[in-house]
C-alpha cells in the first residue's frame, strides 16, 4: 500500500498530478494543487482499492491523509466526498465543523448533503479529536513557487483551545452573527494571538466583521 511519495512532477493540472519516482514509474494521484512540471513534489497518500481498480489522493501534510481516511470511515461518505470537504473547506474548519456538530458548515463541500453531514457528525464527534496528534506541518512537502501554494508555518497545534472558541462562537451567535461567517475568522484569530479569555476573542472577531 502507498503511503507517500517523492519524485518529479512530470504533469500537473490542478486536479491531478503525475509523479515518477527513482525506480521510473509515474503515479498519478488526485491532487487538489497546481505544481511546476519538472519539479520535486513530497506527498502523503491515501490508498483506496475499489472495484474494478485502485485510486490515490495526495495531501500536503500528514494531519489532512489522517482526516481524509476517518471521513471514508463513515457510511455514505466515498473517497470522492471526502475529498472534497478537505479540499472545499480546509482541514481545520471541517475538525472544528465536527467537534462542534455544525452540520450546515459540512454540507457546503460538493457531494456533502443534509444526510451525510449529519451522518459525519455522529459516528466522528467523539473520534475526530485523535486526527490532531498527527502532524499539520507542510514541510517536507514543496509545492511550486507563486503557484497556489499554502505560506509554509510552524505546525500550529489546532484545537488546543477549543473550549474558548465554542464560547466565543456562543456569544457571537447570540449576537446575532451567522457561525459560517466567523467561524474560519475566530480560528485563524486563535491561531495568531495568545487568547485567555472567550471575551478577547469575541472582541478580535467583531473588530473584523
Amino acid at each position: 500500500m502507498i503511503g507517500y511519495l517523492s519524485g518529479e512532477v512530470i504533469f500537473s493540472d490542478g486536479k491531478e498530478v503525475i509523479i515518477k519516482t527513482a525506480s521510473g514509474v509515474g503515479h498519478q494521484v488526485y491532487l487538489q494543487k497546481l505544481l511546476v512540471e519538472g519539479s520535486q513534489a513530497d506527498v502523503f497518500i491515501s490508498h483506496v482499492f475499489k472495484d474494478p481498480g485502485q485510486e490515490l489522493f495526495g495531501f500536503e501534510t500528514l494531519r489532512e491523509k489522517k482526516l481524509f481516511e476517518i471521513l471514508t470511515s463513515v457510511k455514505g461518505v466515498g473517497p470522492k466526498s471526502g475529498y472534497s470537504l478537505i479540499t472545499a473547506l480546509g482541514v481545520e474548519t471541517v475538525i472544528q465543523s465536527i467537534q462542534l456538530e455544525n452540520k450546515k458548515s459540512l454540507s457546503k463541500a460538493p457531494g456533502i448533503g443534509a444526510k451525510a453531514a449529519a451522518q459525519i457528525c455522529l459516528d466522528l464527534s467523539s473520534k475526530i479529536q485523535s486526527v490532531l496528534m498527527y502532524s499539520g506541518s507542510r514541510k517536507g512537502t514543496p509545492l511550486s513557487p507563486g503557484v497556489d501554494r499554502v505560506i509554509e508555518n510552524e505546525e500550529i497545534p489546532f484545537g488546543f483551545s477549543t473550549p474558548i472558541l465554542e464560547e466565543a462562537l456562543m456569544a457571537c451567535k447570540e449576537l446575532g452573527f451567522r457561525e459560517d461567517l466567523i467561524l474560519a475568522k475566530a480560528q485563524r484569530i486563535l491561531a495568531e494571538n495568545d487568547i485567555q479569555k472567550p471575551e478577547q476573542l469575541v472582541h478580535l472577531v467583531l473588530k473584523e466583521v
